[in-house]
């Protein structure tokens, strides 16, 4: 039976990333995404225009009327722009399903528009990260959640280390701006790293991609894979997803998440 996937995160108006983007990676990997909206952006692939925050009562009726029906086998969040939303978002996750969490701790958009509020940082750090069960952070939250500056894989590991220190299981620093060896991904369990190291497609053309990965292994620990496969199926998903990415738009077009299907047609 087909499992069902939550993801928790802000609404993007072109279809790219935020729900609308995990979403589509959660149908590409094999499992039936389901939606908490708590933020509407409007923006397309040259960035946010505006922002709208939902009413934490909506935000919380929508927890609630999922978690009384339908079994939830993962859960994914993305964008929690304010102290609000995520300390709501958080007690609702502890009284929920105990289920893989996977926190992708979105903190700007691919223009540069902020999507977390700076005060907002160590209220993940208390409230969200000791729940997760993998935190996805790129370079930049990555340096923010850990206050340190990263430009080499010796970086990666040591702002892992402090990551992990807050209470997540999973530390998986996802590594497309890295200075060194840029597109190599870094998990840390605590014990252990591991290296994740697929071709680095140098394109413009990669808006979502953030979303769709933490998506895509969200997905796949839904489905019972391990940690380590999880990560890696996902890897290669998006790899191929970035590299057939599309020049839609004036700005950062989207990844395909669907590119198989492209392929399929074509034979």
């Amino acid at each position: 039976m087909k499992k069902a996937v939550l993801t928790i995160a802000g609404s993007d108006s072109s279809g790219g990333a935020g729900i609308q983007g995990d979403l589509k990676a959660m149908s590409a990997n094999g499992v039936f995404g389901m939606s908490v909206i708590s933020s509407i952006t409007a923006q397309n692939t040259t960035g946010v225009t505006d922002v709208f925050h939902l009413p934490i009562q909506i935000i919380e009726a929508q927890l609630a009327a999922i978690f009384k029906d339908i079994p939830v086998a993962c859960i994914k969040t993305g964008m929690l722009a304010n102290a609000d939303i995520v300390i709501a978002v958080s007690r609702n996750l502890r009284d929920g399903p105990p289920v893989p969490l996977v926190v992708d701790p979105v903190m700007v958009a691919k223009g540069g528009h902020r999507l977390l509020d700076p005060e907002a940082v160590d209220v993940i750090k208390r409230e969200l990260l000791p729940q997760a069960t993998l935190v996805t952070p790129n370079i930049y939250e990555a340096e923010t959640l850990s206050n340190t500056t990263i430009r080499t894989l010796a970086d990666a590991r040591e702002a892992a280390k402090m990551i992990f220190k807050l209470g997540c299981r999973h530390v998986l620093i996802k590594g497309g701006h890295l200075s060194e060896r840029p597109g190599t991904d870094l998990l840390y369990d605590g014990r252990f790293f591991k290296m994740y190291t697929t071709d680095f497609i140098d394109t413009p053309h990669t808006h979502g991609t953030g979303c769709s990965f933490a998506s895509a292994i969200a997905a796949h620990l839904a489905r019972g894979a391990p940690m380590t496969e999880a990560i890696e199926l996902a890897k290669r998903y998006i790899t191929e997803a970035i590299r057939f990415g599309w020049a839609l738009g004036k700005g950062h077009g989207p990844t395909d998440h669907f590119y198989f299907l492209n392929q399929a047609t074509a034979t």
